[in-house]
């Protein structure tokens, strides 16, 4: 056959990617050489190709955080009303409304602006470098100034600074699992040429920008950078990602819909009756702004803006970082959490979980990370083995594991590390042991051949020590040791013990050491030597769940969130942490990438119908976890995605809220999240599920305030306007009570602390609006309530010959008592108002007294009274009206008992802990 071209080897690496090619033809591609590019041409590449840098999004800027805030639809009618104000000459009028739709832009603002620093602040500081040769020499650059063709040396503890074909390999082994989500660093190797459609968990032979190398050195041609690496590609496919709509923006565009449609069909009627009265276009036109100032809720936006800044708060104190306020509440919102599994429901780190004896039961290895405490549950009996093979570990071995500052630190290789724990929980003194028997020499692991051994002297007998692969290590073996003794070997029951092992989801590694015989005079110690061991045993190690992992999914369970883990990882692993997990039991409840893919081919409904009942993805790729997202939500779930890796990106960005981790999370993880954990930890999930709750728990009480308010004011002037009488207030006066005093308390209302049982309650339906049927049934009989009472008030105070600006006034004095009352009816939507203490909420009971005393002050100010066409009232006057406000309060705590007698809800909710803020 033929040597291909160079144009033939150019097309092929663009068209099928570096790792078709061997090492030298990709060489040969991109026009390098073992001595690398010369600094002229790194300079030209690097003026062509561009830097070696992800693309980011410009940083977010002082004003654009301030005008996102207007992007809102009931802002968007706030506004035309100010607009149609304005042409009607009411300049006060818009005013006040302009000037609440500034200070909840500025509210908003300061929220966003410092969550969106704080985000800042969690980006890794340090600037990658990287080691080239260029013109023969090795340099040390910058990794952004890297170009494809340059040569770079990789070694255990860096990161990969750009995709590279590799040259060489060493034992290496590289961390992928931000790419992969593979849990177990992936063993690499130069030589392999591998078909087009090989998939990225599979490439042996290149390396990945961004991932870590554990174990090993090479060399590599760097044949991508920036963007074009596979990093890149996702980082750039989210730029063009739909986002799903936050679950409260969905109910409040239907709602300001129908506000929208209310406001307008009343007004038209309300009109026409006016016209056909004989009413002039100049009164009609101040009665349809006074309609509308009266039933849009101009403080809403303020209040909803408050109730989130609150809560982004008390997520921040509960290790959560709103990057967008609406966040706080679409995350309580939530039906279904699909979370990957390295990193987040995992430490991401190696620990060993079990271990295989001769002739014994499998023992289990407890304790978290890689600190020793812990032990291993094996017999009195058996304790023996379990030390030997604790000091295998430990003297084949090249990690360090250690107590600095009543703190441990360690640093190598993962699975060195996790042997270290392990020793040292089998009760072996490592310094000692160390001591005792010195290292004489040691074969480093090579991923050819499988395994890494060390020699030792021990007395006066030199003594070998191996781990590796199973069947590499039951080769050099004779015997195994047993509690009788050391004995024949049993290979064949051996081997079926690791099969088991490994079918569990573990990773597992062998062990065997004993004297041999080495002629002083002979050859260095090699592979030869290493025959008639003594076989110790298996090793299982795994990538242990968070201590906190499985309660935070029943807690989840409990709330009505369904719960799902998505990863890229091998089915066995996924099984054995989905069992932990109580997530499922059998390997066919496994949902595989490969089975995945051939459903896909079926169309939609089919990946709906599968993935409507599974509960465990494995071995999935990034674009299939967008798959599944889009399926979840055409089913009908607010999806919520968590994850750290870059493999996680498009699925977050494309579910309703997004969930990164702060401390593993990568770049583009927490860029495509609107939440961030800075505890990596999955149960700080369910405490922004709870807190979410709160928030939007809190803005249904501020929307039930304003709104209840606000109808009974178009109430008012629906039955003034059809028996005829003048208009009960004005312009003005509607947008006092709705902007100033109602102002003062439905912001302090947002500051309401939980009821508790957040958690012990489903999340509410999708499709379920704000304006549900327990918020109308309450709307309707308080609204009625207060506008027939007004009504009747009015009514008499003009038959008894009041002037009308002194009845006029009467009516607002009324309504705004009753809006004091009601701020108390609306702390909750079934426990009685005697049963919640004024002290959980004092911000509530100061801003109600203000309310009233900022009205009473209006009264007597002069510019201010005039404006408002106020006047004094007498205290007689004031108690009377008081006394027809509390029959509010009666009529509330009536309906409630009815609400509780139909739902079994009791009168007094247990008040719940709640953090500062």
């Amino acid at each position: 056959m033929p040597e291909p071209s160079l144009d033939d080897l150019k097309s092929r690496l663009a068209s099928d990617g570096a790792h078709t090619l061997g090492a030298e033809q990709t060489c040969a591609a991109l026009d390098s050489s073992a001595r690398g590019l010369g600094a002229v041409e790194a300079a030209a590449r690097l003026a062509r190709f561009g830097r070696n840098e992800l693309p980011r999004a410009l940083p977010v800027g002082v004003l654009r955080v301030f005008l996102r805030q207007f992007l809102a639809p009931l802002v968007y009618i706030l506004l035309a009303a100010a607009a149609f104000s304005a042409v009607m000459r009411q300049w006060s009028d818009a005013g006040f409304i302009l000037g609440v739709l500034v200070v909840n832009a500025l509210i908003g603002s300061v929220q966003e602006y410092g969550a969106e620093r704080s985000a800042e602040a969690l980006r890794a500081l340090a600037v990658l470098k990287a080691y080239v040769i260029r013109d023969g020499e090795d340099h040390e650059v910058q990794g952004e100034e890297l170009v494809p063709g340059d040569i770079v040396l990789l070694e255990a503890g860096s990161k990969v600074p750009a995709d590279v074909r590799l040259l060489s390999t060493a034992g290496l082994e590289i961390d992928e699992s931000l790419l992969t989500g593979e849990s177990n660093a992936a063993t690499k190797a130069s030589a392999p040429i591998l078909s087009s459609d090989t998939p990225v968990a599979d490439r042996v032979n290149q390396a990945f920008a961004g991932t870590l190398v554990t174990r090993g050195r090479a060399h590599g041609v760097v044949v991508a950078t920036g963007p074009r690496t596979e990093l890149g590609r996702i980082a750039s496919s989210l730029a063009s990602a739909d986002t799903a709509k936050p679950p409260l923006l969905v109910r409040m565009d239907r709602f300001t819909k129908r506000i929208a449609l209310g406001v307008g069909a009343t007004a038209v009627a309300l009109g026409a009756v006016s016209v056909a009265r004989g009413g002039a276009v100049g009164e009609v036109f101040t009665l349809a702004i006074a309609l509308a100032v009266s039933a849009i809720p101009e403080g809403l936006p303020v209040a909803i803006t408050v109730a989130l800044a609150i809560g982004a708060r008390r997520m921040g104190h509960r290790k959560v970082i709103a990057r967008r306020m609406i966040a706080v509440e679409a995350l309580g919102s939530c039906t279904f959490i699909a979370s990957d599994k390295t990193g987040t429901l995992t430490l991401n780190e190696q620990s060993v979980r079990r271990l295989l004896l001769p002739g014994e039961e499998p023992c289990d290895v407890t304790g978290q990370g890689v600190a020793p405490e812990g032990d291993v549950t094996a017999p009195p009996e058996a304790r023996p083995l379990v030390r030997r093979l604790g000091e295998a570990a430990a003297l084949c071995n090249d990690g360090f594991l250690g107590l600095r500052d009543e703190v441990w630190v360690h640093h190598g290789d993962a699975v060195d590390v996790a042997l270290l724990a392990m020793a040292a929980r089998a009760g072996v003194h490592v310094a000692t042991l160390e001591a005792s028997c010195p290292r004489v020499a040691a074969i480093p692991f090579d991923p050819e051949h499988r395994f890494a051994a060390t020699l030792h002297r021990k007395a006066d007998t030199l003594h070998a020590v191996a781990k590796g692969a199973g069947e590499r290590i039951l080769a050099m073996c004779s015997r195994m040791a047993t509690r009788g003794g050391d004995v024949a070997l049993d290979a064949a029951a051996l081997e079926a013990q690791a099969d088991a092992l490994a079918l569990g989801g573990f990773r597992v590694l062998a062990l065997a050491a004993g004297p041999i015989e080495l002629d002083p005079a002979a050859a260095d110690f090699g592979h030869e030597h290493l025959v008639g061991l003594v076989f110790l045993g298996f090793v299982g190690m795994m990538d242990p769940l968070r201590p906190e992992a499985r309660a935070s999914v029943a807690a989840c369970r409990r709330a009505g969130i369904e719960v799902a883990m998505v990863t890229g990882d091998h089915p066995a692993t996924a099984l054995a942490i989905a069992r932990e997990l109580g997530l499922a039991e059998r390997p066919a409840e496994v949902v595989t990438g490969s089975s995945l893919a051939k459903i896909t081919a079926r169309g939609v409904e089919a990946v709906d119908e599968l993935v409507r009942t599974s509960r465990v993805f494995a071995r999935v790729e990034p674009r299939q976890k967008l798959e599944i997202v889009q399926s979840l939500i055409r089913l009908g779930h607010f999806v919520a995605v968590t994850g750290d890796g870059a493999n996680d990106a498009p699925a977050m960005r494309a579910a309703h809220i997004g969930v990164a981790m702060g401390k593993r999370g990568t770049d583009v993880a927490r860029e495509s999240a609107e939440l961030i954990l800075t505890d990596d930890n999955f149960a700080s999930i369910v405490a922004g599920v709870e807190e979410g709750r709160v928030a939007y728990a809190n803005v249904r009480k501020v929307i039930f305030l304003l709104v209840s308010t606000g109808a009974a004011e178009v109430l008012l002037f629906v039955l003034t306007t059809a028996t005829g009488l003048p208009a009960p207030l004005w312009p003005v006066q509607l947008l006092w009570l709705n902007l100033v005093t109602n102002g003062i308390q439905d912001v302090a209302l947002a500051f309401e602390p939980a009821e508790g049982g957040e958690l012990g309650r489903p999340p509410r339906p999708p499709r379920e609006p704000v304006f549900d049927r327990l918020m109308l049934e309450r709307t309707l009989v308080s609204a009625l309530f207060m506008a027939l009472v007004a009504f009747f008030a009015y009514r008499w105070m003009l038959a008894e010959g009041w002037h009308l600006a002194t009845a006029q006034n009467g009516v607002l004095l009324l309504l705004v008592l009753f809006e004091n009352v009601q701020a108390g009816n609306s702390r909750s939507e079934t426990a009685s108002l005697v049963g919640l203490s004024p002290l959980r909420n004092r911000l509530l009971l100061v801003g109600t007294v203000v309310a009233q005393l900022v009205h009473i002050g209006a009264l007597y100010a002069p510019g201010l009274r005039d404006i408002l066409h106020l006047e004094p009232v007498p205290l007689v006057q004031w108690l009377a009206t008081l006394g027809l406000a509390l029959g509010l309060l009666v009529v509330a705590e009536l309906h409630k008992v009815l609400i509780r007698r139909r739902t079994g809800t009791p009168w007094k909710k247990r008040e719940a802990p709640r953090p500062e803020g």
